[in-house]
């Protein structure tokens, strides 16, 4: 069941397009992103590098400057310590390159997901102490780590945090109160009193803006900047950061350099999922490139993911990149075995009139759960939470829908939770196996989400008739790019086209191509991918249908054509 519904914002879309020589559709699709008033529109259109916030507004990163760079040049022995995931992967490649380039004797440890668990724990402090490190940089995580960083300062270590993930907090009477490690320096955004206006930068990027207010200090040509855009642009994709304002401009930056990289590790990553020589879209990330790049941290260790952009020769990072293509291929079909699992699970038991899932897969690989928790959250629209039996304790992720905030609800079940860490759209924890139930049950009872709200909501930009679209209309669409989490794809729509002809093929046979005729008489091809048999009986059995569609020019054997690519129907 879907409920679909029509954006309808106001705006002068003739006069927007007029003055910026789009399209009045593109004009609407814009407006329909909030993007509003001279200033933004331009930015929107035609942003630059130069238009991106400068880290001096990032709290304590002065301060983080003046350690970091007294530890450089006293040849302080640092460490760096990350994450397993692409964020905390690329967080850790960009402070280790741009450390390693200022002359810092540093090196690296990206916590295990089985043996060590997310982030910063007291048995690496320990053994950084025994390693003679003075000073522990994080990346993507130590936010949450207090405890842990007042082990380290008790045992007389300097520690910098830099993380970008929801600041730990207690509700009371009084208020909210936010709890702080006690490190040297944090530099977080969504620190409330933090003034840098971006709150939702992903990991690798603070990492970027820290590298960058070292470089600056240290005098360093700006060109070297440069190399940390392509690493920041997977990471803001991969850790599904919204693009808007600055993070699309990095990402769009990041996509035009990246079929140009001189990175070795990444041109033969490229090179091994097939797409060298090709445009590269925020898709490839997200669904091909990043996913490798996480393979490693899910199924062996983020060591190698981390090798793989550290690479200085060619014929190593062929092997790399061939390594976690076929451990993300390994993984696509364990991820297949345990979604299935799961959904048995859901619809022959009481978890499928829960408003939170909780689903509780005991011998599911832990490092899976997110992805099956997505999964199961695109098929129901329920937040949900896949939990997994761990080395000590079980472990789980949770992803969420637009109108829960995971992390602030798993807050509120503090007294279950071993540990725990995330987002609004995703989270972390640990729980011990006698608290499941007692910590489904607090979850429904706090939630607040109704049965509308649990009704997938299919967002249409502008209702076009297929007669409206041309080349031109469809070029312009690019400049729209890239698309993802708060700069969705747009979607149009249109009522009542008569189905003149229904084929399906493919090598699975999962696609359908028909050809449609709307009420003016303008006939154009589409295609439909997915339960293929199912949407070619119903185009058979109905007169009309009505679609949600992206247009598109397909290009066959040296001819161009208009076609849309169906979404949805009814």
């Amino acid at each position: 069941m879907e409920k679909w519904v029509v954006t309808a914002k106001k705006a002068d879309f003739q006069g927007i397009g007029r003055k910026y020589g789009i399209d009045p559709v593109i004009a609407r699709i814009i407006r329909n992103r909030d993007i509003t008033g001279d200033e933004a529109i331009e930015e929107y259109l035609n942003g630059t590098l130069a238009d991106i916030p400068s880290w001096k507004l990032l709290k304590d990163i002065d301060k983080a400057v003046e350690i970091i760079s007294g530890k450089i040049d006293a040849g302080t022995k640092m460490r760096i310590i990350g994450d397993y995931d692409i964020d905390g992967v690329t967080a850790t490649y960009i402070l280790l390159k741009g450390f390693k380039r200022l002359g810092a004797n540093v090196d690296t440890y990206i916590p295990d997901r089985v043996a060590d668990g997310y982030g910063i724990h007291d048995h690496l402090i320990k053994k950084a102490m025994e390693d003679g490190i003075d000073t522990i940089v994080t990346c993507d995580n130590g936010i949450s780590a207090s405890s842990q960083i007042t082990y380290a300062k008790e045992l007389g270590m300097t520690v910098v945090v830099t993380d970008h993930h929801e600041v730990p907090f207690t509700d009371t009477e009084e208020g909210r109160t936010y709890i702080l490690p006690p490190a040297d320096a944090i530099i977080n955004p969504k620190q409330a009193d933090c003034t840098y206006p971006n709150k939702n930068i992903c990991g690798a990027v603070v990492a970027m803006k820290l590298v960058f207010a070292l470089y600056e200090k240290y005098r360093l040509p700006e060109e070297e900047k440069e190399d940390f855009l392509e690493p920041a642009a997977i990471a803001t994709v991969g850790d599904i950061m919204d693009l808007q304002g600055e993070n699309r401009i990095l990402v769009k930056e990041g996509l035009a350099r990246l079929p140009f990289t001189k990175n070795k590790g990444l041109k033969a990553l490229i090179r091994a999922i097939g797409l060298e020589d090709q445009k590269i879209t925020s898709y490839d990330i997200g669904f091909r490139l990043g996913p490798c790049i996480n393979a490693s941290g899910r199924l062996d260790t983020a060591m190698r993911s981390l090798a793989l952009l550290q690479s200085e020769d060619e014929e190593e990072a062929a092997k790399l990149a061939g390594d976690l293509k076929a451990l993300n291929d390994s993984r696509k079909a364990l991820t297949e075995k345990g979604t299935e699992k799961a959904y048995k699970l859901i619809e022959s038991s009481n978890l499928k009139n829960d408003r939170v899932m909780v689903v509780f897969l005991p011998e599911c690989h832990e490092s899976l759960a997110g992805i099956i928790a997505g999964r199961i959250r695109e098929k129901y629209h329920k937040p949900t939470f896949v939990l997994t039996r761990g080395e000590k304790s079980l472990k789980g992720s949770g992803r969420s829908t637009e109108n829960y905030s995971m992390y602030e609800e798993l807050v509120k079940c503090d007294s279950l939770l071993v540990q725990y860490g995330g987002h609004p759209m995703a989270a972390g924890l640990s729980i011990e196996e006698e608290n499941v139930e007692k910590f489904r049950q607090t979850l429904n009872d706090n939630c607040t989400l109704t049965e509308e709200d649990m009704i997938p909501k299919i967002v249409i930009d502008v209702p076009m008739p297929i007669s409206y679209i041309n080349e031109e209309l469809v070029e312009q669409l690019s400049i729209l790019e890239p698309f993802g989490k708060g700069n969705t794809k747009p979607l149009f729509a249109q009522k009542n086209l008569r189905v003149l002809k229904v084929e399906i093929y493919g090598k699975t046979q999962n696609t359908v191509k028909l050809q449609l005729r709307d009420p003016s008489g303008a006939v154009m091809d589409g295609l439909y991918w997915g339960e293929a048999k199912e949407f070619a009986d119903f185009a058979r059995s109905h007169e009309t249908i009505s679609v949600t569609y992206y247009p598109r020019i397909n290009s066959y054997m040296g001819r161009e054509s208009l076609q849309i690519v169906i979404q949805n129907y009814c």
